[in-house]
């Protein structure tokens, strides 16, 4: 009986995860060292232009516009480390399918 009792236990925990998906912890977004970026949607305006709002580690938040065709992130200077932004907002766009 002491042995089935972490078993069941296992059981109850593997069946509310998948019927409860609400209780399952989302990742953090797509990051690239200390910068993520928890939201990524298109331009309403230009499909190759992607908005992604960026945090880091010390709790900077931004949000910012990389343009996929120039490789550019606009505006060029702020509070989130712009090689990390610019790394991470490129390879948004070579997931988006926008990406050289």
């Amino acid at each position: 009986m002491i042995r089935i009792l972490p078993l069941i236990l296992c059981l109850i925990g593997m069946v509310s995860a998948l019927w409860l998906p609400t209780m399952a912890h989302a990742s953090p977004g797509l990051c690239t060292g200390p910068v993520c970026a928890d939201d990524i949607t298109r331009s309403a305006k230009n499909h190759w232009q992607l908005v992604l709002k960026l945090n880091d580690q010390q709790g900077h938040r931004e949000k910012v516009v990389m343009n996929c065709l120039a490789g550019q992130l606009s505006p060029s200077a702020g509070p989130v480390d712009r090689a990390y932004a610019t790394a991470l907002g490129r390879r948004a766009c070579r997931l988006a399918g926008e990406g050289r």
